[in-house]
């Protein structure tokens, strides 16, 4: 009798994933890595994205072993014992078919950022207020979705746009999953609909750019303050009266990359500079990766674009309640649910895309 398995050459090549699982068990209880933050942060985290690959060897032996020893008494087996037996190795078998799948995609290599908190910014491009309106939706969307998912939302800085909407938004979403099911958010988010402020009752096109970094920590990027310009400026926007008579806002330029980043949402100049720090380690470390994965670096290219009407990742077209990734042909019919929050769906047909278009160029 013959069963579904996965190939030789898969259980070869997770086998040697086991191997290096094994490896670095032993570095995590190494002397010269705990006492390296840094170095214990890396291997931890290649240790806990290899333990499904070693669950899942393990588990193939047992249904292996499951329907050897079912196979083995069938002949002296009577017809009570015989079906019991048949459908014992029925139901593993059929799980085996479910794991050689499941064993195929962990081939797919392992994101470096996998378990990040994930930093996302917003803001209104191209399409004056509405632009605005819609980064704030966008918000909501971002903000519904880590509800739904069971994530944590911290805002960074928060510049609200004249009729309520986001000229722009840096927050950070913590959560297990969180940087796996965000990464591919990042490009120009269009949007197609008759706006608030149009009288006319037409049909504008607007947009505004998502930028989607993993956190970064400081033991993963170390930053000179000697390479840092920080100004101190006034607060501009909403906050009653401290606004405006506090030098509390905080600008800092990375001179060696030239990355800019400011905060004003706090109240105190100490906190301000702390985000804007935050911000800054995260926009550097992509810097540095993407001088090791040119990839990256086109991805970053890609997410931001230009913010124009002809660049982009996703149409949210009201009239038609169609929502379109264009990156993968992927549309549904399901705008008002997305814009609630319900994202899966997208999300999803986008982790598969990435799993096939890594497999294709051989995994790992």
């Amino acid at each position: 009798m013959t069963h579904p398995e996965p190939s030789e050459a898969i259980i070869a090549r997770l086998g040697v994933l086991a191997d290096e699982y094994r490896e670095l068990e032993s570095r995590l209880a190494d002397p010269a890595t705990t006492a390296d933050p840094a170095r214990l942060a890396e291997v931890a985290r290649r240790y806990r994205a290899l333990e499904p690959v070693v669950a899942a060897l393990a588990e193939h032996r047992r249904l292996l072993g499951d329907i050897a020893a079912a196979e083995s008494l069938l002949g002296a087996a009577d017809d009570a014992e015989r079906q019991a037996l048949s459908e014992e190795v029925a139901t593993a078998a059929g799980r085996l078919g479910e794991l050689a799948l499941e064993m195929r995609s962990l081939l797919i290599p392992p994101d470096p950022d996998a378990g990040r908190a994930v930093i996302v910014e917003i803001r209104g491009a191209e399409g004056g207020e509405e632009a605005n309106l819609f980064a704030g939706d966008l918000l909501a969307m971002y903000r519904a979705y880590a509800q739904r998912r069971g994530w944590t939302v911290e805002v960074l800085d928060h510049d609200p746009s004249d009729l309520g909407g986001v000229n722009h938004v840096t927050f950070v979403v913590r959560g297990e999953d969180a940087w796996r099911r965000l990464k591919h958010e990042g490009g120009p988010h269009r949007v197609q609909r008759v706006p608030a402020t149009e009288s006319q009752g037409r049909v504008h096109t607007s947009s505004a750019t998502v930028a989607v970094l993993p956190e970064a920590d400081e033991v993963d990027v170390r930053i000179d303050e000697s390479d840092l310009d920080v100004d101190v400026y006034r607060s501009s926007g909403a906050g009653g009266q401290h606004v405006n008579t506090t030098d509390s806002a905080v600008r800092i330029t990375h001179r060696p990359t030239g990355i800019v980043v400011t905060m004003q949402d706090q109240r105190s100049q100490l906190q301000n500079r702390a985000r804007a720090m935050q911000v800054l380690r995260s926009r550097v470390y992509e810097v540095e990766r993407s001088r090791i994965d040119g990839e990256r670096s086109a991805d970053r290219r890609s997410q931001v674009g230009g913010g124009g009407r002809s660049e982009k990742v996703r149409t949210y077209n009201f009239k038609e309640g169609r929502v379109t990734d264009h990156r993968i042909g992927f549309t549904v019919h399901r705008l008002p649910e997305i814009l609630a929050g319900d994202l899966d769906s997208v999300v999803d047909a986008l982790i598969t895309d990435e799993g096939e278009r890594l497999l294709a160029d051989g995994g790992i």
